[in-house]
């Protein structure tokens, strides 16, 4: 902290504190410094690992390095972790051309992610994958084409549900806008489980644009909304189709919901009002992809 300097004083001086007074000033100051250093320690304590590029980020947790490592596609820069978390992985091929440090600080490595995060002691400092086109899209013959598009889900644990159910049911690919939705980050794939690493993500401008170009393409829309009476289990949509789904709360936007040629509902009990849009998804997926 910085000191006033004091103006220099003419005439009486202050009488000096004595006994308790003065005892009571220089506790005082004695238990301010020693604060400051116990806030000093402790921000050296929690100050996490630094990033070596402006792009880059921190994936965690063995599954997620593990599924990195294996993807040709990722550019993968450090390899941090424990000794034990670091021999548990070593036998992957790509470690040959990935900078590797250990470091025992576990306190360091949690500090590097979000909080709460289980880290399993690892760390993986990667750039996001490469882009894809719209056009990789297009539809391939004698089979399901079924396309994921999440209308400004923002919250990043429900993209990843979302990218999971999404890589496991053989989805095609996803789609969110590039404003209002996360971006790449350790958590989605985290949550992911992998499958940030196996399917394509498509961030886009607009989403009604992006929906045309699709119906031009041979895909038909599916908007999901409760408030609908056309249940999903009676749809024969054909083989090419796109998943439409909204945020929770709000749902699907006017101008995205008048680009689905169908609005469907996944029929539910009266227990429970609503899914979560990741659960949501996972069953639409199921439904209209087999």
């Amino acid at each position: 902290m910085n000191k006033k300097k004091s103006k220099p004083q003419t005439g009486k001086r202050n009488p000096a504190p004595t006994g308790s007074a003065r005892g009571k000033h220089m506790n005082e100051r004695s238990t301010d410094h020693g604060k400051d250093h116990r806030t000093e320690r402790s921000a050296e304590r929690t100050r996490g690992i630094q990033l070596t590029k402006r792009d880059s980020y921190f994936l965690f947790g063995r599954n997620s390095v593990i599924a990195a490592l294996e993807n040709p596609n990722r550019e993968c820069l450090r390899l941090i972790g424990t000794a034990k978390a670091l021999t548990d992985i070593e036998a992957h091929k790509k470690l040959a051309k990935v900078t590797i440090e250990t470091h025992e600080n576990t306190d360091q490595i949690a500090a590097s992610v979000p909080d709460g995060s289980p880290h399993q002691g690892i760390l993986l400092e990667v750039r996001p994958l490469p882009g894809h086109d719209i056009q990789d899209l297009a539809p391939c013959s004698d089979e399901k084409n079924i396309i994921l598009m999440l209308d400004q889900v923002t919250d990043p644990h429900n993209v990843g549900a979302c990218i999971r159910s999404a890589a496991a049911l053989g989805a095609k690919a996803l789609i969110t806008q590039d404003k209002n939705s996360p971006s790449e980050s350790g958590v989605i794939a985290r949550t992911a489980a992998g499958g940030l690493e196996t399917l394509p993500w498509i961030q886009v401008a607009n989403l009604s644009q992006t929906l045309d170009t699709l119906r031009d393409m041979g895909y038909w829309h599916v908007g999901l909304d409760g408030n609908t009476e056309q249940s999903i289990r009676t749809l024969n949509l054909g083989d090419n189709v796109v998943i439409v789904m909204g945020s929770e709360g709000k749902g699907l936007r006017p101008l995205v919901r008048k680009n689905c040629d169908v609005i469907a509902k996944i029929p539910m009990t009266s227990a429970v009002e609503s899914l979560n849009v990741s659960n949501a998804a996972a069953i639409a997926l199921y439904e209209l992809g087999h």
